[in-house]
């Protein structure tokens, strides 16, 4: 029996092979805070019947069903290649690093088709028995990832699922030794793409994915679920950069409206030779849309820069993931 509190709780993931399928997880995730739930929308008779002053129980109707929520995490050493496939959209499959142990995936932008997950959650009554909530066609329709001084690399992604199937066995979890990336960890580049050079006075950075999509693709004969969404807008990146005011080089950037090449990247623990754990995002092109310093007491001016992702033409933004995984 588990403990019949929040300690008692676990969460894991599959990639679906196909859009609201079952399969049993594979990796299961050490998540800070979760909201996932199904959501359903009813309707209620009002028929007038003579002498009756409620309305019949047996005259509401489930009419359409879906699943909506977040979770948040630690971003660690192992186990994210799943989550960042479904964010960025291209299949990936880890390359080995000479004849190490270290794996690197390369998660660049792209569609989304096709990309979609199993959740499984269990919820532990006070009892110690954990409930079994298997979420079924899941979409992530964004992820943000933050880090600031004395902090750890945070995730957050939002969900978009097709129902929530609670007659499957609730898997028995299973965790790898893993590691968060941290501030201590951190560095922050910007400049040509490819020759990005380290940017001094970082204190705190952020930076949101979202993947627009059709949510709402309700049809007859689906008994009440949706089909899978389909993307109906363009990519959205936006971020932000807390600073010292150390330099003028966002300050430059901001007025000129200039873009920049930006690298936030986490350098871990030593694999093998020359590969070590690694997170990292590149954005070939940022804009900086606010944040020039002004002074508002003593202390020292701390500007925080918001940005734009964007397209530079040739180059298109990816995440990149070195660690132990053979696969995702």
């Amino acid at each position: 029996m588990a403990i019949g509190s929040g300690l008692g709780a676990q969460m894991g993931i599959a990639a679906e092979s196909s859009y609201g399928t079952f399969l049993a997880p594979t990796k299961f995730i050490e998540f800070t805070k979760e909201s996932l739930a199904l959501k359903k929308t009813t309707a209620q008779s009002a028929g007038i019947a003579a002498g009756r002053l409620l309305p019949l129980s047996s005259r509401r109707v489930v009419t359409r069903k879906e699943v909506t929520g977040s979770f948040d995490m630690e971003v660690s050493n192992k186990g994210m290649g799943v989550l960042l496939q479904s964010l960025m959209g291209t299949t990936v499959t880890p390359v080995q690093q000479a004849a190490t142990t270290a794996y690197l995936q390369t998660h660049t932008l792209a569609s989304v088709a096709g990309k979609s997950l199993m959740i499984q959650k269990g919820v532990p009554l006070t009892t110690g028995t954990v409930t079994d909530k298997s979420f079924i066609g899941c979409k992530i329709t964004s992820g943000e990832f933050a880090c600031g001084v004395g902090e750890m690399l945070t995730g957050s992604f939002e969900v978009d699922g097709k129902d929530c199937d609670e007659s499957q066995t609730l898997a028995v979890a299973s965790y790898s030794n893993m590691s968060p990336f941290h501030f201590g960890q951190m560095a922050l580049k910007t400049g040509t793409y490819g020759a990005e050079t380290a940017l001094d006075g970082i204190r705190k950075v952020s930076c949101k994915i979202e993947r627009p999509q059709d949510v709402e693709r309700f049809y007859a004969n689906q008994a009440s679920l949706k089909k899978e969404p389909i993307e109906n807008d363009q990519v959205k990146i936006t971020g932000s950069l807390e600073t010292d005011y150390v330099a003028t080089t966002l300050d430059d950037l901001h007025t000129s409206d200039g873009a920049t090449s930006l690298v936030w990247e986490f350098i871990g623990a030593n694999i093998a030779s020359t590969y070590f754990e690694t997170f990292r995002i590149t954005l070939p092109a940022i804009k900086l849309d606010e944040g020039p310093p002004t002074v508002d007491g003593f202390g020292v001016v701390k500007p925080t820069f918001n940005f734009t992702g964007l397209y530079d033409g040739t180059n298109l933004p990816k995440i990149e993931y070195m660690s132990t995984d053979v696969t995702l």
